[in-house]
C-alpha cells in the first residue's frame, strides 16, 4: 500500500509543479506584453514601466 500513496504523492506533485509553471508562463507573457506596450505591469507586484526618462548617469 505504501507503493499506491507514493505515486499518488509524486502525481499530485507533477500536476501542482505543471500549474505553477503555467502560472509562471502567465505571468512572464503578461509581463512582456506590458514592456513591449510601454504599460506599467498590471500584476500588484509588477514593476512600473518607464515613463520616457532618461537617466542622468
Amino acid at each position: 500500500m505504501a507503493g499506491k500513496e507514493k505515486s499518488e504523492t509524486k502525481e499530485e506533485r507533477r500536476k501542482r509543479l505543471a500549474a505553477e509553471l503555467r502560472a509562471n508562463l502567465a505571468r512572464r507573457k503578461a509581463q512582456a506584453r506590458a514592456r513591449r506596450a510601454g504599460e506599467a505591469d498590471a500584476r500588484e507586484d509588477g514593476i512600473p514601466a518607464a515613463k520616457g526618462e532618461k537617466s542622468g548617469g
